[in-house]
């Protein structure tokens, strides 16, 4: 299916486009080197739209179509890796639950306020220290109903956005046993008694994207926290997770598309036994390959995207695109250092930097390995 962009789409794009190339780029080997986000960039974002992507404008959002959420993720991958990375687990995470399954007292307090660009973000965290893909069975962190409250105990980890987030939607057992209708999704302010927020995890990559272990001791919140239904919260993640799966699937397009435009540039100007290096054919075919593989991932995330705007079923469809476009990123990357040769190892020169945020997308929203495993039950019938 070739996806021709409405113009609509492409007005959408290039203002993003144009907005990432003067707002974020420029700061994104700051933003790694320090660890902390380029702000002034963040606030931008929410009069252009890009912290409510999904988010009805009666709440403040810009409700852009699922192809036009993908196309904003992407060009901030391009621009930044922790800058995408933050705003994909704010819309992606953060936001989407609220959206889908909030009642209208909880969106209306706090959608406005994380959209506005004027306060901080949002987060939603899954992970446990012995819970990361069964989160059926693993999930160990609680939430009792005392009075009019829930009081939550428990650990969590990998939590993206926590520091900077206004709230947290958090995953917990509800229901005394197991089983699907055990878990469901809270709604944590950050500045709640009794949650802990540790400091940031040191990383391999995406440095400027904050994510912490986070612990509750009995921490109340209100049992109007509650976000959709009691007992709902795997499906409900399960759910987000679709969506989040684009995303994670845009950065890694953004990425791949930030290394090969490096490697091309590169390839120009650097010489090699008198002649640019990108005369020899094996620099032609990484650069090639990239441009192909590309290609390839962009239609395939522009597809589940489509299908989740028309209402279809796209699970596999996003399982897929997160999957082929993470590896491919990793792919395009490394071959970006290679071009580059020994300046590619140096921090000099971003493609270092985008190889080591890169490695991240095969891993979040679901590992390769899991992607593989839904999609093989697909075609098993499971």
């Amino acid at each position: 299916m070739n996806f021709d962009l409405s113009e609509e789409q492409r007005m959408w794009q290039k203002t993003v486009h144009d907005f990432i190339a003067a707002e974020v780029r420029p700061h994104a080997y700051e933003v790694e080197e320090t660890g902390e986000l380029h702000w002034d960039a963040i606030r931008k974002m929410g009069p252009l739209g890009l912290l409510g992507l999904n988010v009805p404008e009666e709440y403040g959002g810009a409700n852009v179509d699922a192809i036009s959420a993908a196309i904003a993720i992407e060009e901030v991958g391009w621009g930044c890796g922790s800058t995408a990375l933050t705003l994909a687990a704010h819309n992606g995470l953060g936001v989407t639950p609220l959206v889908q399954f909030g009642d209208a007292e909880l969106k209306k307090k706090w959608l406005p306020r994380v959209t506005s660009g004027k306060h901080k973000l949002s987060a939603l965290v899954m992970t446990e220290p012995q819970a990361g893909s069964d989160l059926q069975g693993g999930i160990a962190c609680r939430a009792e109903k005392s009075g009019n409250e829930w009081v939550l105990n428990g650990a969590k980890m990998w939590c993206t956005n926590a520091s900077i987030a206004e709230y947290i939607i958090v995953v917990v057992r509800t229901g005394p046993t197991g089983g699907s209708r055990s878990l469901s999704q809270i709604l944590v302010p950050t500045d709640t008694p009794g949650l802990h927020i540790a400091p940031p995890e040191k990383k391999m990559g995406l440095n400027g994207s904050p994510a912490h272990a986070i612990s509750f001791d009995h921490a109340r919140v209100p049992l109007g926290n509650l976000v959709g239904e009691e007992g709902r919260g795997l499906q409900q993640t399960l759910s987000t997770l679709d969506g989040g799966r684009i995303a994670i699937g845009a950065i890694s397009l953004g990425l791949a598309e930030a290394a090969l435009e490096a490697s091309l540039k590169y390839a120009k100007e650097r010489k090699a036994f008198g002649h640019p290096i990108a005369d020899f054919q094996a620099i032609q075919w990484k650069l090639a390959d990239a441009a192909m593989e590309i290609e390839l991932a962009r239609n395939m995330i522009q597809r589940a995207a489509w299908l989740k705007e028309e209402g279809r079923p796209y699970s596999v469809e996003a399982s897929m695109a997160k999957l082929y476009a993470s590896e491919m990123a990793e792919r395009v990357c490394y071959n970006a250092i290679q071009i580059h040769g020994g300046y590619g190892y140096s921090r000099e020169y971003p493609v270092e930097r985008m190889y080591r945020d890169a490695r991240l997308m095969t891993i979040g929203e679901g590992t390769s390995e899991i992607q593989r495993m839904i999609l093989a039950r697909s075609l098993l019938g499971g």
